[in-house]
């Protein structure tokens, strides 16, 4: 077992272990401590415990001390001059005539870097950009390409359910999306309706699909032959995946009609094979939806690293 405090750089983002060494901390104290790049401003999120040592992926570093209230002013000036880097940085993409959007600015505690966030299509040659950049701010640069999803957690926001945003809140990562989810989760394939305020797929849609994928594996699928002892033979209608009921379509002398079931008074016949085609969507909605996950893909590739 290692004692540990959980640490976070910014608001959302990931939690990250340190050694806490002699010190006693509260969640909401700050404290200095040592990254990869550099000296960092940290939040405590979590408070001294033990953990188990195969828990932790790393070594844990240990923190450089509680901070100060020279710590806390110089954190603060270096929002403010994350301010003007911003309109800085703006003049001189017009400058330079790129097609990019600048989202955000950060200074990097001990001010050894300063990093530039921006969204755009495609690839960007801005090294004259970095050039310039460097001459003014007299530090190293850098430029990191982010996506729509970076972007919107950034800003902030509520979703249709009316909460606010998981990405910024309470989502570390963001984890790939895709239209075989909702399907699965008998969900609307409407892109207006899966889709974020970021224009991507739902990242709730990620949520229950381990739930749905155990369920699925012992119901039957829409348009299998099933076999109940009062009814005889049917074909499946639809599927209420969590409730594990099943609506069957049969047949009698007088024609057709349909009952709902559970799936321990049934029998599966004759199974179909699952596909991966959506039936029965509108050929536009469809092509948004494919237009979906080919940028949830793109998205994926130039995913800036949240540390």
């Amino acid at each position: 077992m290692k004692e540990i405090i959980g640490v976070r750089f910014k608001r959302p983002g990931k939690i990250y272990f340190f050694d806490p060494k002699h010190y006693k901390l509260k969640k909401g104290q700050h404290v200095i401590v040592e990254t990869a790049m550099g000296q960092e401003f940290a939040e405590v999120i979590i408070e001294n415990k033990l953990l188990p040592e195969e828990k932790i992926e790393n070594d844990l570093k240990p923190i450089i001390r509680v901070a100060g209230y020279k710590d806390y002013k110089h954190h603060e000036e270096n929002k403010k001059q994350e301010k003007e880097a911003f309109r800085i940085c703006e003049e001189q993409i017009k400058k330079h005539k790129l097609a990019m959007n600048l989202t955000d600015v950060e200074y990097k505690f001990d001010n050894s870097k300063v990093l530039f966030y921006f969204t755009a299509d495609g690839r960007i040659d801005f090294r004259e950009l970095v050039k310039d950049l460097a001459a003014i701010f007299k530090t190293r640069i850098e430029l990191r390409q982010i996506g729509v999803r970076d972007e919107v957690k950034r800003i902030g926001g509520n979703g249709m359910c009316g909460r606010q945003l998981c990405c910024t809140t309470f989502l570390p990562n963001f984890e790939t999306v895709s239209i075989k989810m909702a399907k699965e989760q008998n969900i609307s394939l409407n892109p207006s309706k899966i889709s974020g305020n970021c224009g991507r797929l739902m990242c709730c849609l990620k949520y229950e699909e381990e739930a749905y994928l155990d369920k699925l594996k012992h119901l039957p699928k829409v348009g299998a032959i099933v076999k109940s002892k009062e009814d005889g033979e049917g074909i499946v209608d639809s599927v209420e995946v969590l409730k594990e009921k099943i609506r069957v379509k049969f047949k009698d002398k007088e024609g057709f009609y349909y009952k709902k079931l559970e799936v321990k008074d049934l029998k599966i016949i004759k199974d179909v094979e699952d596909k991966d085609d959506i039936e029965g969507v509108d050929k536009e909605e469809l092509k948004e939806l494919r237009k979906l996950e080919k940028l949830e893909e793109e998205d994926k590739k130039n995913q800036a690293q949240d540390m």
